[in-house]
Order: structure tokens, then sequence, then C-alpha cells
């Protein structure tokens, strides 16, 4: 009896265990937390769970469906669910497989980030300040974290899976940051010892465009940049990098420099071959008729390229024979063909000088046997100067009547008294230099020379009356007519010896003048006022005592000829 009662006992005190050890359970699954359960039936709303839980657990079956559309777990599987609520409205307990699969992520995320370990994910979408990163939850990439370098256009990232590195973390507020550039620029640094062992002047080598600038293009050479600058980007003309290249671009360049100590290249890509002037003088002669492209505009001129990487220059002045090309872009455009013949060839400092207007016949090589000396010529006054008028003749040539040219008479002070912008006029040609391109008209040559007629109306020893028009220190002009004056000598004034011509005479004094000596040829008159009266036969007038007429002549005579250095 005592016996039994003992087993009785036994049994008693291991049901109670198991029903401590059940409670027990029972009191470790808590909401909130993960636990692991069994699968017992999948039917069409919900997977039902055994959580070793007094009641069983319910999971909706959407978490388990996959793209496809099929259910993805099936009776039997042990799978981690997190604890919703212990006891809903059936009796069951609710909960949820996604939840567990997240929080196990942030936890696997949380130690990656502790022990500075990687994490992989796919870039979903473009946000304010960078993007976002699906690592199993959602994460941030700020934009300065994307590459080495700023990046313009982050979409293009959109879809491509990378590593990446945590750097901050914050799952109280759900927040995870990461940085694509850090990972980079450890490998970065990894390369570029590699790369700065083997790197020498001269080399070859492959690389990969990683920026462009107005002024050149960084290669990236493995784990460091090296700047291809625009001037050894090519022979030929480069109005910017971007016409030759773009981002992530591969390229053979060769090493110009290389300074290890502050790890700069400078890389070439046209020196991989010939330049092009070398034998320059081989494929082109001075006088050779050339065709090429316009490609470059200046004040002075315009560049013409022949072939690649050689360019000629057309001056401003070679573009006409006759017209005055203000700018070229009014003879020339980007773009244009244009013939030019070889003016000159400078291989050693890469010059070919072009002319355009040599294509077609100097119009002053003809002009001589066009208008003869002695032809007359008509045309409009096209501008008028201090020296003298232009008179336009033919399209862009124009002749020029000098002041002097203008009229016999000395009373024209400047040209504008006696014409104007656009008066037609007619001249006579005196001289064409079509050497220096010049074409001298006259005018008054149109008429006859009043000097030819000075010996028939002042003959020696006849008296006039005159207009004193200049005061010199050694005697005065006197104008007798619009066209004829004569010289006074100072001793010619007065009997007395005058000490100052300016006591006896002023400009503009009326006086009675007597020819002493006439040379028509030279166009010279000599006065006298103290002669005036006497009788011709008490004096002998020889020719050589005519003096100089003209304000040249006469400084001339006082001083001798002057040169200026």
């Amino acid at each position: 009896m005592a016996e039994q009662d003992n087993t009785m006992g036994f049994a008693e005190d291991l049901d109670f265990e198991a029903a401590f050890l059940d409670w027990e359970k029972q009191q470790n699954v808590l909401e909130g937390e993960i636990v692991r359960g069994t699968v017992l039936s999948v039917n069409k709303d919900f997977v039902i769970v055994d959580i070793k839980y007094k009641s069983e657990g319910q999971i909706p079956v959407q978490e388990f469906i996959d793209l496809e559309g099929a259910v993805t777990v099936k009776a039997g599987d042990e799978i981690d669910v997190y604890v919703e609520n212990r006891e809903n409205d059936n009796g069951l307990v609710e909960l949820s497989k996604e939840k567990a699969d997240r929080l196990k992520i942030w936890d696997e995320i949380a130690e990656a980030c502790e022990n500075e370990e990687l994490v992989e994910g796919v870039i979903t979408a473009r946000v304010k300040g960078g993007l976002t990163v699906d690592i199993g939850v959602k994460a941030f990439l700020p934009g300065s974290q994307v590459d080495l370098r700023p990046v313009r256009n982050l979409e293009k990232y959109i879809g491509q899976r990378f590593h990446f590195k945590v750097i901050k973390f914050n799952k109280k507020r759900g927040n995870i940051v990461l940085s694509r550039r850090a990972l980079l620029e450890k490998q970065r640094e990894a390369l570029k010892s590699q790369t700065l062992n083997k790197l020498e002047v001269g080399m070859v080598v492959d690389g990969i465009v990683k920026n462009i600038t107005e002024y050149g293009a960084f290669i990236d050479l493995g784990g460091i940049d090296g700047l291809l600058h625009i001037t050894d980007m090519s022979y030929a003309r480069v109005n910017h990098p971007s016409e030759l290249f773009e981002v992530g671009q591969e390229v053979k360049v060769k090493v110009l420099k290389y300074d290890a100590d502050r790890e700069r290249v400078s890389l070439g890509l046209k020196q991989n071959s010939e330049d092009p002037w070398m034998n320059i003088e081989a494929r082109y002669a001075i006088g050779q008729r050339v065709k090429g492209k316009v490609v470059s505009l200046t004040d002075y001129g315009a560049f013409i390229e022949l072939e690649g990487g050689v360019e000629g220059l057309i001056h401003i002045s070679e573009m006409s024979w006759t017209k005055r090309v203000k700018h070229p872009s009014k003879v020339l455009s980007l773009g244009d063909e244009v013939e030019a013949q070889i003016l000159e060839i400078d291989s050693r400092g890469k010059r070919i000088s072009l002319g355009m207007k040599q294509i077609e016949q100097n119009p002053w090589d003809v002009l001589a046997s066009t208008y003869p000396v002695g032809t007359r010529v008509k045309g409009v006054v096209r501008n008028i100067t201090n020296f003298g008028i232009f008179i336009g003749i033919e399209d862009g040539i124009d002749g020029l009547c000098h002041v002097t040219d203008l009229s016999w008479s000395h009373k024209v002070k400047h040209p504008q008294d006696i014409f104007k912008k656009g008066d037609e006029v007619e001249a006579i040609v005196l001289n064409i230099d079509a050497e220096k391109e010049r074409f001298s008209l006259g005018i008054k040559q149109m008429s006859a020379d009043p000097w030819n007629d000075v010996p028939k109306k002042y003959p020696r020893g006849s008296v006039h009356e005159g207009t004193v028009s200049k005061i010199l220190d050694f005697g005065a002009i006197v104008e007798l007519d619009d066209f004829i004056e004569g010289f006074l000598h100072i001793s010619e004034i007065a009997e007395e010896k005058v000490e100052n011509i300016h006591n006896a005479l002023k400009e503009g004094d009326k006086t009675k003048v007597k020819v002493i000596s006439i040379i028509p040829e030279e166009r010279k008159l000599g006065l006298s006022i103290k002669r005036v009266g006497q009788d011709d036969d008490d004096y002998s007038y020889e020719p050589a005592a005519a003096g100089p007429t003209t304000i040249g002549d006469l400084v001339r005579e006082k001083f001798g000829d002057l040169k200026l250095s």
C-alpha cells in the first residue's frame, strides 16, 4: 500500500514538472519577441503555427506568397515568427513572418556595422539628397557617398546592385546610412600603390575617363588620376574635351610627366601618333592652292583647317584686294569651305600664312591699263580727310585727290571747304602705283594752269595791287589774285633797311607791288614795293633775282634741306 502511494506520488511529481515546464514556456512567449515555430497547416487565408504556447498562432498567408503567386511554406516547416498579440478574438496568437525577417535583418545589419563588414543591396529610387537602397530594409545612400567624385545624374544607378559600408545605424529610429565611396576609396588605395610602383614616363597605359572639364579630362589609371590636358588630346583643334570623350570611356594614353612625391601625372593622347607638322614642306609649297574649312575667327583673321592638326591663317589684309574688311565674320563663317593660296610656311613655328584674295586677279594689276595717266574719270566722294578726298572709281577702288590737287587756288585750307561726301566729281588720273595700291587723281588739272598766263598777265616791271597773306621774318607772301602769289623780300619793302618786318607790314594789308622777276616753270614771282614808281631802266632785273613763293621753298632757302630722323 505504501509502495502504491509512493508510485502515485512520483507520477504526480512528473505531471507537476511537465505542467510547470509548459507554464514556463508559455510565460517565455512574449509580445514583441521572435520565437521558433512549426507549421501545422496552410489554408486559404492563414498559416497555422505551433509555437509551444497554450494557443496556436496564425499568420496571413499573403506573407508567404512569392512574385509568381505561389505559397512558399508547407506543413512541417520550422520558421521564425514575430509575436504581435498573444490572444486575439479567436483565441489564437497573432504572428508575423515578415516582421520576424525584418528584425533579424536589423540584427544582422547591427552586427555588420559593429564589425565594419559590408552589406549588399539594390538601389531602388532617387530621393532628396541621395538614393534609397534595399538591403532587406530601406536604407539611405547620400549623393556624396555614391562615388569617389560628385555625381550629377544619380538616376543612372537605380536598379544596380552594390556592396556598401554602414556608416550610421539607429535601430530605434529605423535609420540606416550607407556609403559606397568608403568602399571605393579603400579599393582605390590598394590599386594606387600598385599603379605608382609601375608608372614611368613614356609608357602607354590604359585608363578610364572619370571627369571632364573645360581644360581637360581626368583619367583613372588605377587608384590614381592623371590629367589629359586639352592641348594634348589631338593635333587638331579641340574646342571642348567633351567633343572627344565621355565619362566612363576607355582610353590609351601616354605618360608625359610623373611627379611621384606630389602624385601628379600628366598624360597625352596625341603623342600616340605622328605630329602632322612633320615633313609639312613635303606636302605643301608656297604658291600652292589649297582648300580647307574655317575653324576659328578672330579680330585679325580666320584659321583654316587644311588637315587634322594643320591650320593656316588668312590674315584680314589677305581677304580682299579692294574691300576694307573690318572683321573676318563679314566675309567668312565658321564651317565655310574656302580656297586659298599658301603665302608662307614656318614649319618650326607651325604656321602657314594663306591668302584668299590671291585666288582672284588683282584689280590693281589691270588698273593702269584701264585708266592710263591723263584719263578723265568720274566718281563719288566717299571720304574727306585733312590731306585730300577719296573718290570711288570702281567697287572697292578709291582714288586720292590730294589737297594740293583740288584747286589751283591757294585759298583752299581744308577739302571740306569745297566738297562733301556724296558729291559727284570729275578728275584726271595722275598716277597709279599697283604695288602700293595707290591711285592718284587731280581735279585742278581739269582746267588750265593759271601760271601759264602769268608772263602775260604779270610781266616784269608791271605794277599791281596785292594783299599781304603771310608775314615771314625774311619777307612776305603777297596775293595778286585767287591763284597767283608772289614773294616780297624784306629788302624790297623800303629804301631804308627794315629791321623788323612786323613794323612795316601786317597780314591783310593791301599794297602796290612791282613784278621784278618771273620764273613760271618754278612758279616763282619776285615782288618789290620800294621800286613801284621807279623807272625800270634804272635797274637790272635778272631772273635769278626772283625769290621762292611757296612756304616750303622759303624755308629751304633760309635753312637748307632738313631731314627728320
